[in-house]
């Protein structure tokens, strides 16, 4: 690089713009960027060397073009960038040239925020919920029985999806994925947790989980027996799921006079036992030796499930 070169590049960088904005925009490496920077900075003048290495595979049009590419798309894996760049430029790339040049855009390769849709009356009710209780103490939560059902999978999720970001935007809305809380095939168990205790890991057999289900396999012989040993104290948090609202289950409750939890629709964020089904994950990935077949994976999760502190 020249030195006018590095001129115009010093001054982007004194107006306050940053050594990655910049690097994207010479189609020069990060690297190269901050060295020429410091040695600007301390000499007055600087030069890059050329080496006899292999030369670029890409312009620096090509390399605003791949960057662009994934900003556009950043579910496209660096491989599908990489063909349709060949197909479209004519010049043949790797994945990993098209890596590289992603990362001197400072874009890197990471797992994508999920959450659940969301409307305005959705968020709406959620921030209430929030003020409503944001003055809570350890004795008011302390009294809360926090359940819920999740799903784990028998198969592994090596092939989870990446998307490309920069750094720090790991919340951008361009970077979240909505979903549904359940899809797919897997083991659907139910569990509860409080301060200092928790329930039985319930798992359950095939087929849909209807009210009957949920007051014959959940309510009478777990939550119940919480209401008997905590007394009036005792609250009860569920989440709004059909099952959960049926008229049998309503009617369950009163006649056990068991006070439930109001609870904003579509929040599982908000439950403390999202953190255990996570925490529970990556005790069944860590293990040596995982199961091959339900039964096995059955027997699994519940010993994962009572090891935990």
């Amino acid at each position: 690089m020249l030195l006018p070169e590095v001129e115009s590049l010093g001054e982007k960088l004194e107006e306050g713009r940053s050594v990655t904005s910049v690097a994207a925009e010479f189609g020069i490496a990060h690297s190269i960027v901050s060295r020429l920077w410091r040695q600007f900075q301390t000499t007055g003048t600087a030069i890059r060397g050329f080496s006899s290495g292999r030369p670029r595979g890409t312009t620096p049009a090509g390399d605003r073009y791949i960057v662009l590419q994934a900003r556009r798309n950043r579910r496209r894996t660096a491989g599908e960038t990489a063909r349709h760049t060949t197909q479209a430029t004519g010049r043949p790339i790797s994945r990993f040239t098209v890596a590289r040049r992603l990362h001197g855009g400072g874009l890197f390769a990471r797992r994508p925020v999920r959450c659940v849709p969301l409307t305005p009356a959705h968020r709406r009710r959620r921030s209430l919920w929030c003020r409503e209780h944001r003055n809570w103490r350890d004795n008011e939560w302390g009294r809360v029985l926090f359940t819920d059902e999740s799903r784990f999978s028998l198969s592994s999720d090596s092939h989870r999806i990446l998307i490309w970001r920069e750094r720090g935007s790991r919340n951008h809305p361009s970077n979240i994925i909505e979903r549904d809380r359940y899809g797919g095939r897997g083991v659907h168990v139910w569990g509860g947790i409080m301060l200092g205790s928790r329930t039985d890991l319930h798992i359950f057999d095939a087929g849909s989980v209807n009210g009957t289900r949920y007051c014959n396999e959940i309510l009478l012989p777990y939550v119940r027996l919480f209401r008997g040993a905590m007394g009036l104290q005792f609250l009860f948090m569920n989440d709004n799921a059909p099952c959960h609202r049926t008229i049998a289950a309503e009617q369950l409750l009163e006649s056990e006079d068991i006070e439930r939890m109001d609870w904003p629709a579509r929040s599982p964020d908000l439950n403390p036992i999202e953190h255990v089904w996570d925490f529970l994950g990556r005790r069944l990935a860590a293990r040596t030796l995982p199961p091959v077949t339900i039964p096995e994976f059955r027997l699994t999760l519940q010993d994962e499930w009572a090891a935990m502190p």
